[in-house]
């Protein structure tokens, strides 16, 4: 490696000193001499440093073409008229990156923070700009595979996020265009797709039922049904997955089906309205060749329909690269090369390093990348050479069409080129795209909200319903929890014991709810990515999401309500008949509700399980400390109250205990029984009478044993349980899961731009 600058500079004499002679004049067809592009390259690189940079910008601002090499299959004949021209001109996108980090990795990390930073003389708080893409320039064309390439790091994943508009506009410098027109939001979500890295797919449902709901959520509605199941069919046939069609994509816990079909089947989902610009981040990513040369073969017949396929690739084969049309390959950001597979060995044999006969074409143009990046002159010799390469390849002007300097054949306006391929069959949810001004009549979303709502409900209930074993285990926990409770408090008597037992119960009986409504945080965390890829293109609301998550999540909520009543409430003894059985079963449901709702809120703000544990318990805790229980409402300090208010333990408890206590006709102490819980309580009863009798004389008033002296509604203002009634502290409660799910919509909103700053 460190041999690397010596051969570097021998191989190319033009970092050292131009060559003085002058090239041969250009012959049409026929290669550049080397020669005479080390002349060019030294001239630009050497001679004059502001000649350099003028002539360093005009090569990153000139509009690649196609090389025209020898072998070149990837070019358009002239004449033809080409619908989609995807052009990218000079992208740069910067980071802020803090100094001492550059520092770290300039010097190996060797050196203590502290000590780098004042060693190279950086400010340490201060930040410098760290591109990620410098001045990439390119062209993608209908009909044709453009493969970005590089090692990890080099800005792939940069790029493909670039053109698919997932960085911000005031971010990324340059321009995208299609067919020499800016692309506005709403077109670009019409008529692309974007599939990302990871298989982002509900795991119980089979790859049939995947695409239908894909199509249900990317079709128009004005699609009959039929129309969409014909869609559906004819891309499992495109994507070679009629085989797997019945079989569940499957996760850890259930087998499904292979790693490279549930590849296809996330390609299959992106692109089921058949956009027109496919972007893929990686996509044969993880994948055995086989798999991966299966993969790449779907996308050349997906280009081959009628699209532009942009994807970022890691390292292909031989027989990948036989697939692709175009080649770039990235190293910090900057183009080393961009042009067909085929051209590669001619633009080595030309820089000076020729590829094997018996070797991968992209191994080694990788393996050299990384050699001249660990050499002191970096790839700077590649990217200069690169531009050369390009401009000495670029078609005479008297080839090149009017309307653009690649010269292989006329494009048409964006208008036209979307008409003539809607009317050939492609952009099935977008038919509106071409009628009229477009980014009027692209519709954001194909289906209207209740449609949305309906489709994602039934999605939802599928799954439920086929991991009963989630519902199951938290059934067990609730009913366990009550007959724990049950025989713990089994028939409560009316005493002053009894009372404050009951206190006990419904203080730890509706903490529980809320705490049994934990395990619903990892489901919209496991939702999460399907979630913004989904809404990424507008394949639906995100208000829509929230509702059908309601709607699905409210049914087990029932269920587990009567259940713990069922088994808490007649054993422990509480009051009220079948009306106090009622609202106590209410309670049970609006806590369920309202702690649902509030763990689904945090799922939406706190992107990590373990966090999102935490948080839950301690919050709760807290809750359960200033519900009133504890310490009473007016015992509560001054600058803690509104804890006391913001508690969503407070108003289920406060509502049970109206309905246990505020009933008129019950006892909870009689006579004698006001020795209770004090030191007097271990004297005989013959002395608690006379004691009794001795307080009557004193008071005026006859208290016998069987005189009631507390009731209910006194162990309510005993407990300062008083401000509100039951049923309004019953709808506070349901009130609490509607804020939280709206807090969860905004959440959703917020979180979820899908672009990068």
């Amino acid at each position: 490696m460190h041999a690397m600058a010596p051969a570097v500079q021998d191989r190319l004499p033009f970092l050292a000193s131009p060559p003085p002679a002058a090239p041969p004049a250009r012959v049409r067809g026929r290669n550049p001499p080397l020669a005479e592009m080390l002349r060019l390259v030294g001239a630009a690189t050497v001679d004059d440093p502001a000649a350099a940079d003028d002539d360093a910008a005009s090569a990153s601002t000139f509009p690649l073409p196609l090389p025209n090499t020898p072998g070149d299959e990837g070019a358009a004949p002239i004449g033809r008229t080409i619908q989609f021209r995807l052009s990218f001109t000079n992208l740069t996108y910067s980071v802020r990156a803090k100094h001492h980090r550059a520092a770290k990795a300039s010097t190996g990390g060797l050196l203590p923070r502290r000590v780098t930073a004042s060693a190279t003389g950086l400010d340490a708080p201060s930040t410098q700009m760290r591109a990620l893409l410098d001045n990439v320039s390119g062209e993608a064309r209908e009909g044709e595979i453009l493969a970005v390439m590089g090692a990890s790091g080099s800005g792939k994943s940069t790029l493909i996020d670039a053109l698919a508009n997932r960085i911000s506009r005031g971010a990324l410098k340059g321009g995208v265009t299609l067919n020499g027109e800016p692309l506005t939001d709403g077109v670009l979500k019409s008529i692309s797709a974007y599939v990302m890295q990871d298989d982002l797919l509900f795991p119980m449902l089979t790859v049939s039922e995947t695409l239908s709901f894909a199509a249900e959520f990317r079709l128009p509605r004005a699609l009959s049904a039929a129309k969409k199941r014909a869609r559906v069919q004819a891309l499992l046939d495109q994507l070679g997955l009629r085989a797997a069609a019945h079989t569940i994509i499957g996760d850890e816990g259930h087998r499904g089906v292979s790693g490279g079909e549930r590849r296809r089947v996330s390609i299959g989902t992106d692109i089921i309205h058949d956009p027109i610009l496919l972007f893929l981040d990686e996509p044969t990513s993880g994948l055995d060749s086989t798999s991966a040369f299966m993969v790449v073969k779907v996308l050349r017949r997906i280009a081959e329909s009628g699209s532009i396929v942009v994807t970022s690739i890691h390292q292909p084969s031989h027989r990948i690269l036989g697939l692709l049309d175009r080649l770039l390959l990235l190293s910090g950001g900057s183009t080393v090369y961009y042009g067909p597979p085929s051209a590669l060995p001619a633009y080595f044999a030309e820089l000076g390093f020729p590829v094997p006969d018996n070797e991968n074409r992209a191994e080694f143009a990788l393996d050299l990348i990384r050699e001249f990046e660990a050499s002191p002159t970096g790839t700077k010799p590649l990217v200069d050479f690169n531009r050369t390469w390009q401009l000495m390849h670029a078609p005479p002007p008297s080839e090149s069409s009017d309307d653009h300097p690649s010269g292989s054949g006329t494009t048409m306006s964006l208008k036209e080129a979307i008409s003539a391929s809607i009317s050939r069959g492609k952009l099935v949810s977008g038919a509106d795209v071409a009628a009229g001004d477009q980014a009027a009549a692209v519709h954001t979303y194909a289906n209207p909200f209740w449609v949305e709502m309906k489709v994602l409900t039934r999605r939802s209930a599928i799954n439920t319903r086929r991991t009963p074993e989630l519902f199951l285990i938290r059934l067990g926990a609730v009913v366990v929890t009550g007959a724990i409770l049950a025989t713990v408090f089994f028939k409560l008597d009316y005493s002053p014991k009894g009372a404050q037992e009951r206190l006990g119960f419904f203080a730890f009986a509706m903490s529980t709810m809320y705490y049994t409504c934990a395990d619903a945080l990892p489901v919209f965390l496991n939702e999460r990515y399907v979630f913004l890829r989904e809404t990424a293109y507008g394949a639906y609301r995100r208000a829509s999401y929230v509702l059908s998550n309601a709607i699905v999540s409210f049914p087990p909520l029932v269920v587990l309500s009567l259940a713990f009543a069922c088994t808490t409430f007649f054993a422990v003894g509480l009051a009220g008949g079948a009306s106090g059985f009622a609202f106590y079963t209410l309670a049970i449901l609006a806590s369920f509700w309202a702690g649902s709702g509030f763990v689904t809120f945090l799922s939406g703000v706190i992107p990590h399980v373990m966090i999102g544990y935490t948080v839950v318990v301690a919050i709760l805790a807290y809750f359960l400390l200033f519900s009133g229980f504890f310490i009473n409402r007016d015992r509560i300090p001054a600058y803690w109250i509104w804890f006391h208010y913001l508690s969503l333990v407070k108003y289920p408890f406060e509502g049970v205990l109206q309905n246990e206590f505020g009933r008129a006709g019950e006892c909870f102490v009689r006579g004698a029984q006001i020795f209770d819980n004090s030191p007097l309580a271990g004297l005989p009863d013959a002395v608690k009478v006379r004691v009794l009798a001795s307080i009557s004389s004193a008071l005026g008033v006859a208290i016998r044993p069987d005189t009631c002296l507390v009731t209910g509604r006194g162990v309510l203002q005993q407990t300062a349980v008083t401000q509100l009634g039951k049923w309004e502290c019953l709808l506070v409660t349901a009130a609490w899961g509607f804020l939280f799910r709206i807090l969860f919509y905004f959440s959703l909103v917020l979180g979820s731009k899908n672009k990068r700053r």
